[in-house]
Formats: C-alpha cells, structure tokens, sequence
C-alpha cells in the first residue's frame, strides 16, 4: 500500500515534467511522447522498492525518461514515423510577432542537436540545477557548463541562420 501512495505522489510531481521532456524529444509528436511518458512511469513503478535514495528521485526519474526516449530515437518504427517538425504548429500567445518567430526558430534548432546536447539544453529549459543535470548525463558539472555554453552558442548561430 505504501508503495502504491508513493507513487501516486511520484507520478502527479513529474509527470508533466516528463511528457515535455518526452515531447521535445520526439519534435512535439504527443502520441508518442505520451507512450514514452507511459513506458518512463512503468519503468518508475518496476523499480521504485529497488530505488536507494542514492539521489534526489528527480534526477532518478528524468534518467530513465532520457534513457527511454533515446531507446525510442533508436528504434527504426520511430524514425519511419515522424517527418515533419511539429514545433511549427505550436502557437505563442505573445505581443510581438518576432518573438514569436525566434521561439520558433529556437525550437526548430533545438532539434537539429544531436541528442544528448537536446536532452542537456531541455534539462537546463526546466530549470534543473546544473548538478542534477550533469548527475543525469553522467558528466563533471564543469564539464556539463562548457557543453551548455558551445550548444547556446550553436543555437544562436542556428537562430540567425537556419542551421546548426
């Protein structure tokens, strides 16, 4: 029964951290963000009793999401399916139209990274600290501040030009 209480907490608290987690990798696609969102709580359930509070459980969950999500790029069904950038459609309620079109922009270069730079850029746009992130990612913080330093820089290169 604990378990179960745990849980329901564990799954209200990150859930929709996860699915966007999920949706930024997989181009805004919500189907399959919602299947790979399910499989990462399944995944939670199975091994929670084996979980050993040796980190926060945050940074637990998100690397199983980051694990699933790359376990699904790597899957050929996913890459037949997807052909077109979702993020296109999405809709910005802002005052200004260049705003919105460099959001835009933004989002469209965020998934021409490669996808460890796509998981490090949308760890740091859900405000996780640096060392949770480098804990997920499994690099030296110092190491992890470079990296987001290039992949900014890569970004605002893409957002004036296009491309990465």
């Amino acid at each position: 029964m604990e378990q179960n209480n745990n849980f329901d907490s564990i799954y209200q608290l990150h859930y929709s951290k996860v699915y966007r987690l999920c949706k930024g990798y997989f181009n805004g696609d919500n189907d399959i963000a919602s299947d790979a969102t399910q499989e990462v709580f399944i995944k939670v359930w199975e091994n929670l009793p084996k979980f050993r509070n040796d980190s926060n459980i945050s940074t637990w969950i998100f690397r199983i999401a980051s694990n699933t999500c790359l376990m699904y790029l790597r899957k050929a069904s996913y890459k037949k399916t997807v052909h077109t950038n979702k993020f296109s459609e999405v809709t910005i309620e802002t005052d200004s139209h260049e705003t919105e079109e460099k959001l835009l922009k933004m989002y469209n270069c965020i998934n021409q990274l490669e996808p460890s730079n796509k998981l490090i850029i949308m760890l740091v746009l859900e405000d996780l600290d640096y060392d949770k992130i480098a804990e997920i990612i499994g690099i030296t913080e110092e190491n992890l501040r470079v990296r987001i330093h290039r992949i900014k820089t890569k970004l605002t290169k893409c957002v004036q030009n296009g491309k990465i």
